[in-house]
Parts: structure tokens; sequence; C-alpha cells
């Protein structure tokens, strides 16, 4: 697939029994706005699946967005709020290559996720994506914390866009 280095390990089809202390957590590399981690279990290249777990900090807003493939995801801890609905643990969202998002996860939220296609690198604009308006509040201190930080962030950038369409 573009843009994914061979790892034999990750690439055998074998069985596999992969203790999630044994891999690392990473700066997700997917296009997204950052902070966002995962841990990448298993990368066919031949079918473009991949197989990982992602991280989504408190406060986190991820972006209506597009890619060249389809996800299924399991939220593990935390919540994930789209499309009018509120997510918990064991609850499960399909992703295909329409528009899906934006997707907030006011108190954080870790899922698994099963992509197969050419690219999960995610395709989203930043006008829309900086002016959406939080519709979830966070159930706990560290959202509120981190609801706060983030949206601070994104001010930041609209400031800086402002400034760059002004010259």
């Amino acid at each position: 697939m573009k843009g994914e280095a061979y790892d034999p390990v990750l690439c055998d089809n074998a069985f596999a029994v992969i203790p999630d202390g044994d891999v690392p957590w990473t700066e997700a590399a997917n296009g997204l706005p950052p902070g966002v981690l995962a841990k990448r279990f298993q990368f066919d290249p031949v079918m473009g699946r991949r197989a990982s777990k992602v991280r989504f900090p408190p406060g986190y807003i991820e972006p209506e967005h597009t890619h060249k493939g389809w996800h299924s995801l399991v939220v593990l801890e935390g919540r994930m709020c789209v499309a009018g609905k509120d997510l918990r643990p064991g609850d499960c969202v399909f992703g295909w290559d329409l528009p899906h998002g934006p997707f907030e996860y006011p108190d954080g939220c870790t899922v698994f996720t099963v992509a197969v296609g050419e690219s999960m690198h995610h395709e989203w604009e930043w006008a829309p994506f900086l002016a959406y308006e939080r519709q979830w509040a966070p159930e706990t201190p560290e959202g509120e914390k981190g609801c706060v930080a983030f949206d601070a962030w994104r001010r930041e950038r609209r400031a800086e866009q402002t400034l760059a369409a002004a010259r």
C-alpha cells in the first residue's frame, strides 16, 4: 500500500497472538490533527487490511472526512460521539469512503478498528473543522481540561488562517 513500509512481522498472515503490551503507542500518521495515538497490530499489504487500536485524547474532535477505504471499529473505553449518538464501550461504527463525522471524544476514547482499502489517510477541510461547534459536554475533569485545550488549539489555527488569508 502507498506510504506503508513493509514489515514482515506485521504482514505475516499466519495465526498470531499479539499481547497488547508488546505493541507500542505511536503518533498516528493518518492526516488528522495532532494528538491521536495508534498501535498497529497487523497489516496486510495485499488486501490493504489494518488492525489497530486508536486512542483519541480527551476533548479531541475528529473532522468530517473521507478516506480511500472503509473501517469498522468498536469502542473499548471512553466516549465517541457522532451522528447524534453518545457511544460507549461495546458500541460499533462503520465508515466508508463517503463523508462521515465529525466525531467528538469529550472524555477521550480508545477504539479497536479494522480498516481495508488503499489508504486510511483522512481527507478533510480546515474551514468547517475550525468553525465546528462542539455538541457534547465532557463528563470528567480530564475531559473538561481536554476540551478547553483542544478548543484553544483550534482558535489558534483559525487565527493563523485568518492572518494568512489577509496577506
